[in-house]
């Protein structure tokens, strides 16, 4: 009996390689085919249509009136004060009433309107900050969706061969228990792994379909308008030392935002220092006298005392402020370089185990299936000494498509904590 050869090599060319590029689709068919969704084509979507990037123009409105708001001087007072009416005696009625008609309002020292605007000033660029780590947030975990959505569909396409192939050695060894030259067991057996195959077929194309949808939310989509992705699992860019790397995160909007942050908070302490000088408070009036008919202008000052002294706490207080920004900053630092580190490890290591899986384990497996298939059908070997080579290649495989989607998982974070493409490097 001869059992085909052509599902394996499928199997093996498949798990190698895509036949689209990652990053790109590179040929002109795919990129005008709607059935298939490019990284660059997910990012765009999901910058442009992603819920959660839509706030920040509010935000900025929100700012645009807050800074109108501190730019005002001090509001205008207008005051009417009447004395000496309903009383008693020569009080009674209104013939002893006293009129006052007073305007004050409040003169601003210590720069206190240019610190307040200062505030507003500087929280445009927080929210700048905030809306490029979002961004970067985002297309880090939108692409890490993306990369498993391949996988994913790389494991389904691999798992139709498996079923095919477990399907083909199902029919050719009945063929033999049918001759009489195998025992009716295997074929038992052969049928049982042949429904297991479909089982996981179908297990994987539900898990895809979900996945699909879950990356469909990111572009703002409730049900997927693509039937699948297109890349390459195994184009992998080339990574620079840590330290280089490193020094990208110090730069990126994450450490960015904390920066923007201490520049208000160092606003609000000056805005807390202006309110060390006291303000003067005015007042312009004219008082009416109704007994003799007699009017007079009247003017009055007045400030707090000790102002600078009763202001202390809140000097205090804001320089906390800017301390807890410095060292929140510097924790974020420690974190994201210890991330940066693990990811940098990781995918040194995966990157070597898809090599030796390529270059080393699968051949050799390769080899071994095809030497146990030939010793089976010599009766020389069992069949479930078959069912073990096959299973011994189908999860290698696996194991290459995994180490592969480590690979790029890794390389994802490692281009979200810089905030640069690796392919640019």
């Amino acid at each position: 009996m001869f059992i085909h050869y052509s599902l394996l090599r499928k199997i093996f060319l498949r798990s190698c390689a895509v036949s689209l590029s990652f990053l790109l689709i590179t040929n002109a068919n795919a990129q005008t085919d709607t059935q298939f969704l490019s990284l660059d084509t997910a990012a765009k979507m999901t910058l442009q249509r992603h819920p959660q990037l839509h706030v920040f123009k509010w935000r900025e409105q929100a700012l645009d009136g807050q800074r109108l708001s501190a730019d005002q001087a001090a509001a205008y007072e207008l005051a009417i004060e009447a004395e000496n009416i309903l009383g008693t005696g020569d009080y009674s009625g209104l013939s002893a009433i006293e009129m006052t008609l007073a305007l004050s309002s409040l003169i601003e020292l210590g720069d206190k309107r240019a610190a307040r605007t200062n505030i507003v000033d500087t929280s445009y660029a927080y929210v700048e900050a905030q809306r490029k780590a979002v961004s970067l947030d985002l297309l880090g975990e939108m692409t890490q969706v993306f990369i498993t959505t391949l996988a994913l569909q790389q494991k389904h396409q691999l798992a139709q061969d498996a079923a095919d192939l477990a399907n083909t050695t199902y029919q050719q060894i009945q063929n033999r228990v049918n001759k009489g030259a195998t025992a009716k067991v295997d074929a038992l057996r052969a049928k049982a792994s042949m429904l297991n195959a479909q089982l996981v077929t179908a297990e994987l194309s539900a898990r895809l379909d979900s996945q699909k949808m879950l990356l469909a939310s990111y572009m703002g989509q409730q049900q997927p308008t693509f039937e699948h992705v297109s890349g390459n699992l195994f184009a992998f860019n080339s990574v620079e030392s840590f330290d280089s790397l490193y020094q990208r995160v110090e730069a990126s909007p994450a450490i960015e935002m904390y920066a923007s942050q201490e520049r208000i908070r160092e606003a609000e302490w000056q805005f807390a220092k202006s309110q060390s000088t006291a303000d003067i408070r005015w007042q312009v009036g004219i008082k009416h006298t109704q007994p003799n008919g007699d009017n007079a202008l009247m003017v009055g000052f007045s400030m707090p005392l000790f102002a600078g002294q009763r202001n202390r706490g809140n000097l205090q207080s804001a320089n906390a402020a800017i301390n807890e920004v410095s060292v929140e900053k510097a924790a974020l630092l420690v974190a994201l370089r210890t991330r940066l580190f693990q990811s940098y490890r990781s995918r040194e290591q995966q990157v070597n185990a898809v090599k030796s899986l390529q270059q080393n384990i699968i051949p050799l497996l390769t080899e071994s299936l095809t030497y146990t298939q030939q010793s089976y059908q010599k009766g020389r070997y069992r069949y479930a000494d078959l069912v073990l080579a096959q299973q011994e290649l189908l999860d290698a495989r696996l194991s290459l498509i995994d180490a592969a989607t480590s690979v790029l998982l890794n390389q994802a974070m490692i281009e979200q904590l810089t905030a640069q493409s690796l392919a640019t490097h």
